[in-house]
């Protein structure tokens, strides 16, 4: 089974270097293509395209200049290790075993609108580029457009290949991200698992905790190396547990009390 997480717009480095089998992004063509467009563009462009600060645009214009090829242990970083935030805390791969790590790289992806879709050890350097820009010059006008079909086509290679073939992926990714896929022609089962809070005898999705559970999601299918849908009721983290009753076989829901009271 494999699962596909959105990526951050935090990035941070771990605090100490591992033993790893790290490996480059696989359409790392296509994100030098992006980085050349992008770098065309002033910091005062960056800034409406991405709608961030002066600050921040400056920063990425700055990433982008430094953006080079091969991507090796000296100038990247793991992605599973360089993204930050409510998933990633959840995910947590600094605590993860190498072990764990191996097993991840072939079971977890990361959709990302600048590398397409990584593996956990794929080296990544800093940058800011949400799925959902659109440039208002130029074509293609949308990351949409820009991938189309080959994050499909590379995920559907993803999940055959090996002794096995996936019997299901499970999308802990946000909207924006997974429209990049194509999901009905990967002809298996998606299940999209959902973590509500019971607050006032209603079951209600709360983003800033949903994130994280997606990223705890994510690490319990690496440490109980979980091979099909049914495996996914067994998870149980920071309260949440299976509930069968407001469940569906392509939405399982993971509910608990509401942490406030």
């Amino acid at each position: 089974m494999l699962c596909v997480l959105s990526p951050s717009k935090t990035m941070e480095p771990p605090s100490k270097s591992r033993s790893l089998d790290l490996t480059e992004p696989r359409l790392l063509d296509e994100s030098q293509k992006l980085v050349e467009r992008l770098r065309k563009f002033s910091s005062k462009q960056l800034q409406n395209l991405m709608g961030i600060s002066e600050d921040l645009a400056d920063l990425n214009r700055e990433r982008f200049s430094d953006w080079s090829r091969p991507h090796d242990a000296g100038n990247s970083v793991p992605a599973a290790l360089y993204f930050r935030g409510d998933v990633y805390d959840g995910f947590d791969a600094d605590s993860l075993t190498k072990r764990d790590l191996d097993y991840a790289q072939n079971h977890v992806r990361i959709l990302s609108g600048l590398y397409g879709l990584l593996r956990p050890l794929d080296l990544i350097q800093p940058y800011r580029l949400e799925m959902g820009t659109k440039f208002t010059k130029g074509k293609p006008a949308t990351l949409y457009d820009f991938w189309g079909d080959r994050l499909t086509e590379t995920l559907r290679e993803d999940l055959t290949a090996g002794r096995r073939a996936s019997k299901a992926l499970v999308n802990l990714a946000s909207n924006e991200y997974f429209k990049a896929i194509d999901a009905k022609s990967l002809d298996l089962p998606v299940v999209i698992p959902a973590f509500k809070e019971k607050k006032e005898g209603k079951l209600v999705m709360m983003s800033f905790y949903a994130k994280k559970a997606r990223g705890l999601m994510a690490r319990y299918i690496v440490e109980s190396r979980a091979k099909s849908p049914d495996d996914l009721k067994d998870f149980s983290a920071d309260g949440y547990c299976y509930n069968a009753e407001a469940s569906s076989d392509a939405k399982p829901v993971f509910s608990r009390p509401y942490p406030n009271g």
